[in-house]
């Protein structure tokens, strides 16, 4: 079975590729009321994609944003029931003076295939559909019940997809949920993702007078805002990257010595290239990998206050702020970390200001599965088959909330099988996809889809 698919994708590659860019070119930018028609083309592509390949039941499920696209097959007797989740909205595609070509008409270069969406997600999408279409074709069925669920709106929250599996979860209902919306450590390098941060933050404003004073008139009598920020903000971690807000680790599940090993095992970037710093500063104790994969996180995104224009004005600013993000790993509660921050700079308030803190409201509970799992074993040997290489096995310092809302709401193991690589440049100009991930990938979903039917 497996030859006979993979030799139908081979031969049907160009025509299947050609179908893909026609995906591609439909600026599907979700944040844009100006693209909502573009968005609605997207979401009837995939419609159409999924009856052109026989699945039996295809609707679109409209909500007060973009809609979702939903699909069945499940006439595999005694087959499991797996759930694929994707996303066809893109991000937009600005600064388009940094495009080599145009992000909506794609072009294939160096071996990748350039346009918005390439590798997030539409690409990662399309190989799952393409891979349906080959096993129907060829043998007139699929090798395991197949639910499908894209939606349009990824990129902005997902802000009416929970709704929709809250209200909907008998249809939504499967054994195992499977996500190709992530990347490989290094270009070629299979890489099963068996672990994901969650995420939460909120946003700190400090006051002092009621507007910009003269710094020479007042500077020695009134509070700074801006400085007191500054040594608000250093209150909560020290010099050894450690977060020093009370009970902030009191939850954190510790590292094995066997998950140590499987992450430092694992490629790992060249900062000081990639990126262009001079060293990596990880928590004490542990390694970058480590940190970054495993360990809670405490991070500033936006600081911002007082003059910003160009030379000097001399001025002690009314006010200051802050914008404060959380990486969490799993045993960390987003709502208890909340309340922990907030405790921690009610209580460190400097003299002669006060404070205004808001919550962000999109938190994530961090996920794991055991990188023991028949399933990620399954998907860990199908890599390997397909790329001529051994899997390693990973967790990502990134958060994909469905993931934990799927986790909590179906209590199944979600397998993240990923096919992008680090040169991507996901959510920036030139965004693209390597072609031998597509086509290595494909392969991928053939033996895995194969394997796990007798699970």
């Amino acid at each position: 079975m497996t030859e006979n698919v993979t030799q139908y994708l081979n031969e049907n590659r160009e025509r299947l590729l050609n179908k893909l860019k026609a995906f591609l070119e439909i600026p599907s930018v979700s944040t844009n009321s100006s693209n909502a028609k573009d968005v609605k083309e997207a979401a009837q592509f995939v419609e159409s994609y999924l009856e052109e390949i026989g699945f039996t039941t295809v609707e679109r499920i409209d909500t007060d944003g973009h809609p979702i696209v939903y699909g069945e097959w499940l006439e595999a007797e005694g087959a499991p029931t797996v759930l694929l989740y994707g996303h066809y909205d893109v991000q937009p595609a600005d600064p388009l003076e940094l495009w080599e070509s145009d992000p909506f008409k794609p072009e294939v270069r160096n071996g990748r295939l350039f346009a918005r969406g390439a590798s997030d997600d539409k690409g990662q999408v399309f190989m799952h559909l393409a891979v349906f279409e080959a096993f129907m074709k060829t043998e007139g069925r699929l090798p395991v019940n197949v639910k499908v669920c894209i939606e349009g709106e990824e990129e902005v929250g997902s802000a009416h997809l929970y709704d929709v599996l809250d209200q909907h979860q008998d249809k939504f209902k499967a054994d195992f949920c499977v996500i190709s919306d992530s990347g490989m450590v290094a270009s070629g390098q299979p890489t099963l993702l068996y672990g994901l941060k969650g995420f939460t933050g909120l946003e700190v404003t400090v006051y002092g007078p009621n507007r910009d004073l003269h710094s020479g008139l007042y500077g020695g009598a009134v509070k700074n805002p801006a400085m007191a920020l500054s040594h608000l903000l250093a209150s909560m971690k020290n010099e050894d990257e450690q977060v020093t807000v009370a009970g902030f680790y009191e939850d954190v599940e510790q590292l094995t010595d066997d998950e140590r090993k499987l992450m430092n095992e694992a490629p790992g970037e060249a900062y000081e290239t990639t990126v262009g710093v001079t060293e990596t500063t990880p928590e004490k104790g542990f390694t970058a990998k480590e940190h970054t994969m495993a360990r809670p996180t405490l991070e500033i995104n936006g600081l911002f206050g007082g003059y910003q224009g160009e030379g000097t004005k001399t001025i002690i600013p009314s006010s200051a702020t802050a914008k404060l993000t959380c990486r969490l790993v799993p045993g960390q509660d987003p709502e208890k970390i909340q309340d922990l921050l907030v405790k921690h700079l009610e209580d460190h308030t400097p003299k002669g200001t006060t404070l205004t803190i808001t919550r962000e409201p999109l938190s994530a509970k961090a996920y794991k599965v055991d990188p023991t799992h028949p399933l990620l074993q399954e998907a860990a040997k199908s890599y390997s088959d397909a790329f001529g290489k051994d899997a390693v096995f990973v967790r990502m310092g990134g958060s994909i909330p469905v993931v934990e809302t799927i986790d909590q709401m179906y209590g199944i193991p979600v397998v993240l099988l990923g096919f992008g690589t680090p040169e991507d440049n996901l959510h920036s100009p030139n965004e693209s996809f390597p072609l031998e991930s597509y086509d290595k990938g494909n392969e991928t979903l053939v033996r895995y889809w194969n394997a796990v039917a007798t699970l």
